[in-house]
């Protein structure tokens, strides 16, 4: 067992502990409360006094690439994009990522506990992410979910890539033409392997790999996340979703806040960023710091995305600070990268708050962590020490 102690403690849950207490047991938060209330410390194997700094629940990057471009590598690290076909839900993150990335080492000494990492937007539908811890070893140890949500895009990168080899899309008609087209023919699949069980197994269909994986979204079964940065695409990301009744984040988000009201009322949550970097391309020109607290204070249940390796994963805390220091609220900017992020993802009932039962996923700092010279003094991952600074 291990005891934290003496901390103000950011639950991310509602309630929060001037002075505080945490105890871990089993890779689990198994109690909590103030120190006045603390049982003794005898027969605990590591007792952390906090000096009074802050204690958090890890961080989670809800949007990135992580361990798909391998760092400093180039083209042979580069697993995110099978610019090949612009439908591929048959992909899995989980075959693509190279856990012994840097990276992973990186994301954890700056808080960044888990991360939702998965393919580009090459493609129309480009294949599953997954959700990973950022623990040492091996993808068995790391893996929190490898297949939590199905990729699709919309916008100018599926137009260029596909466009460029003289192949549909090349529009955005052509995108959503796509995803409309690929959506039906996954749903006769599931329909007809359905009818057959009921009737006569040799009217099964060919077995096909793409509508078995799409097949996954109907019915809201699998989260989708929609890379639409523009106003428009956003809207027609949100028209598909209500006529195939598909469970969809926004991803990105880039132009949210001029659509704000929009988004609220199709009751539709916000992935937001990345917001530090440069507009490189069309759809950024309106890039705002000021989005993700626009979006919350709309009432828009909105994370903050590092899109890693755009924005260097370490700096998933820095972008939180970015969009606290343009006007989102404190906390809201806390929950971005903690419980809003894992409720996005799926994944609230493991991590994203210092509750009793969840994950021991857990961050102790020398002061606030918006302040530049707080330092991270320790990360624990489903209750292992990982990181002592």
């Amino acid at each position: 067992m291990i005891l934290i102690k003496n901390a103000k403690i950011l639950t991310m849950a509602g309630k929060n502990i001037e002075s505080g207490y945490i105890i871990i047991r089993d890779g689990k938060i198994r109690q909590l409360g103030t120190d006045a209330d603390m049982p003794s410390e005898t027969g605990f194997e590591k007792v952390i006094d906090a000096h009074g700094g802050y204690v958090l629940p890890g961080f989670v990057d809800a949007h990135c690439h992580i361990g798909m471009w391998e760092d400093g590598v180039g083209q042979e690290g580069a697993d995110g994009n099978e610019a090949t076909d612009p439908v591929t839900p048959q992909l899995k993150a989980i075959d693509g990522i190279f856990f012994k990335d840097n990276c992973f080492n990186e994301a954890r000494e700056a808080g960044v506990t888990v991360c939702v990492t998965g393919p580009g937007s090459a493609n129309v539908i480009g294949g599953q992410f997954a959700a990973v811890k950022t623990l040492p070893g091996t993808p068995d140890d790391m893996i929190l979910s490898d297949c939590i949500a199905m990729k699709m895009a919309f916008g100018e990168n599926p137009k260029r890539v596909y466009g460029g080899q003289n192949k549909c899309p090349s529009t955005r008609m052509g995108t959503a033409a796509i995803i409309r087209e690929s959506l039906l023919m996954a749903d006769e699949y599931q329909r007809k392997i359905e009818q057959a069980k009921e009737s006569n197994e040799s009217k099964k269909p060919d077995f096909n790999y793409k509508y078995e994986s799409l097949a996954k979204v109907l019915g809201g079964r699998l989260l989708v996340k929609a890379h639409a940065h523009r106003q428009d695409d956003i809207i027609t990301a949100i028209r598909v979703a209500r006529e195939f009744n598909l469970h969809m984040t926004i991803e990105h988000g880039t132009e949210g806040y001029l659509i704000s009201e929009y988004i609220k009322n199709a009751n539709f949550g916000v992935i937001a960023g990345p917001i530090i970097s440069d507009r490189s391309k069309i759809e950024l020109r309106n890039q705002s710091p000021k989005n993700p607290g626009i979006l919350a204070k709309a009432g828009i249940l909105t994370a903050i995305m590092t899109d890693h390796p755009v924005i260097p994963i370490q700096y998933l805390p820095l972008c939180a600070t970015v969009a606290y220091k343009a006007g989102m609220d404190e906390e809201e900017a806390l929950k971005a990268i903690t419980i809003n992020a894992a409720k996005l993802t799926g994944i609230d009932h493991r991590v994203g708050s210092i509750e009793p039962g969840k994950d021991a996923d857990i961050s102790v700092f020398d002061g606030h962590p918006f302040e530049f010279r707080t330092k991270l003094r320790y990360v624990f991952i489903n209750g292992k020490l990982v990181h002592e600074g």
